[in-house]
């Protein structure tokens, strides 16, 4: 089996070039829809032991963390120190299940792949990527979006340029969604052909 990682920054396309996987037999595990499942299941009681008052109703309130963390960045250490053993204990399940699946290559899809050590995980690194002032129009015409808050979050993630350097395959979505389901098909093939990497 080949794992592949998968990254990039935000508004760079990634959920959507991870979908294109999927479409074509490669099962994605995506870790903001598992960290989005735990905050409404084991992870809510840790983290509110964490940060009083951030969970309503057994669910993790995200705006009420938020809120917490910006006016502590240090705190997201915190918070990584109780999330990141759970998010790992899913994907590992994920990855040991694909085969009964009849998967040979699977995808994990990871924001912080690179900050996190995820590259020692997986067998290739896929990156995300788009022009810059693309990237900032997408971000900004999300619901609920500022410059400072876009700001923040740019200042946790690696720099574009760095991901891009430590990339085994890039997939630009600046030229629209045709264009990067091509280079998605691109980096299929090439990772079926490859026997080189099967663990």
């Amino acid at each position: 089996m080949i794992l592949i990682g998968l990254t990039g920054s935000i508004g760079m396309g990634k959920s959507t070039t991870a979908a294109m996987f999927a479409a074509e037999g490669i099962p994605v595990n995506d870790a903001d829809k598992v960290v989005h499942d735990l905050y409404r299941g084991e992870a809510a009681a840790p983290i509110e032991q964490a940060f009083p008052g951030v969970v309503e109703n057994g669910v993790v309130n995200r705006e009420k963390l938020s809120g917490q963390l910006s006016g502590n960045p240090d705190k997201f250490r915190q918070l990584e120190a109780v999330g990141d053993p759970l998010v790992r204990q899913e994907e590992k399940a994920f990855v040991e299940g694909s085969p009964a699946a009849g998967a040979d290559r699977v995808g994990l899809d990871m924001p912080l792949l690179f900050q996190t050590g995820g590259e020692d995980r997986v067998d290739v690194v896929v990156v995300v990527t788009c022009d810059p002032e693309i990237q900032r129009q997408r971000v900004l015409a999300r619901p609920g979006m500022t410059e400072e808050k876009f700001a923040m979050i740019l200042s946790r993630q690696m720099p574009d340029g760095e991901k891009r350097q430590r990339a085994d395959y890039l997939i630009d979505t600046g030229n629209g969604m045709d264009a990067a389901r091509r280079q998605v098909l691109d980096v299929i093939a090439a990772l079926r052909a490859d026997k080189t990497r099967e663990s």
